[in-house]
């Protein structure tokens, strides 16, 4: 597989950075991607395919 990448989402819900996130399959997409969350929000996509969105803690 490939093509991943985290969204990370601003405050006002707009893309303020974008990680391109290199492993083999969704799970481990997905693990590398919440490990990104630090305050904001991130969306982890596949190409067009949304997979999960990570909300921070509060």
């Amino acid at each position: 597989m490939g093509g991943y990448y985290a969204y990370i989402i601003g405050d006002d819900g707009h893309i303020t950075g974008r990680v391109q996130v290199i492993c083999d399959d969704d799970t481990e997409a997905k693990r590398l991607a919440k490990q990104l969350v630090d305050g904001h929000a991130v969306e982890l996509w596949q190409e067009a395919r949304m997979l999960e969105r990570f909300e921070p803690e509060e």
